[in-house]
């Protein structure tokens, strides 16, 4: 099969999203200029560099009481700051409820149930049971082609670790089984590993 995606694919879900994975979730966490906290997770995130630590996080659609944008990249432009929380597998249904379509005024944390807790760099709040969580200062937005596409790139100021993830002085992911976004309404979860050396190692 080919296509030209302006032609439209012929299927029927559109298999770009399924194509592309496992995609990371970033679960971005902000603070509007009035103090309203805001959650919401994003499956166009990554990370972008390693010094300084840098990720991203794209936004595709708005909301009608944002001009043009969703809530995170509004706060984001207001504040200057963000927090990327990562998804375990124990917080999944969580994630699912902060992803909701609601007003600008609400707060995802509590519609949630997700007690918060305050970053140590930046005036924001992050999700207090998250494994780890990276506090963000602001490098640019980007606007990308289309009607509602932009791009949040941040520098990592702040790094927050769960000591119960640490095994031998690394990260071990299976402590807590990272959440990862597929195609349509489907995930997947990270229970095993495997290790490869480079070339030359």
């Amino acid at each position: 099969m080919f296509y030209r995606p302006e032609n439209g694919h012929g299927l029927p879900h559109n298999p770009f999203n399924a194509i592309v994975t496992p995609r990371p979730i970033g679960w971005i966490s902000t603070r509007a200029a009035d103090g309203t906290n805001n959650l919401a997770p994003y499956s166009f995130f990554n990370a972008v560099a390693y010094e300084p630590p840098q990720v991203m996080f794209a936004s595709t659609s708005a909301k009608d009481d944002q001009n043009g944008t969703k809530d995170s990249v509004a706060n984001i432009a207001e504040t200057g700051v963000f927090c990327a929380n990562v998804v375990s597998y124990a917080l999944r249904d969580a994630m699912n409820a902060s992803s909701a379509a609601l007003g600008k005024e609400v707060d995802e944390f509590t519609t949630a149930g997700l007690e918060t807790t305050a970053c140590e760099t930046i005036d924001c709040a992050r999700v207090a049971a998250a494994p780890a969580a990276l506090e963000c200062r602001l490098t640019q937005i980007v606007t990308l082609p289309g009607a509602a596409n932009k791009v949040v790139f941040g520098e990592v100021v702040g790094v927050h670790i769960d000591d119960a993830c640490l095994r031998d002085g690394i990260f071990d992911v299976t402590t807590f089984q990272p959440l990862a976004r597929l195609g349509y309404r489907d995930y997947s979860v990270v229970t095993e590993l495997f290790s490869l050396s480079r070339p030359g190692e």
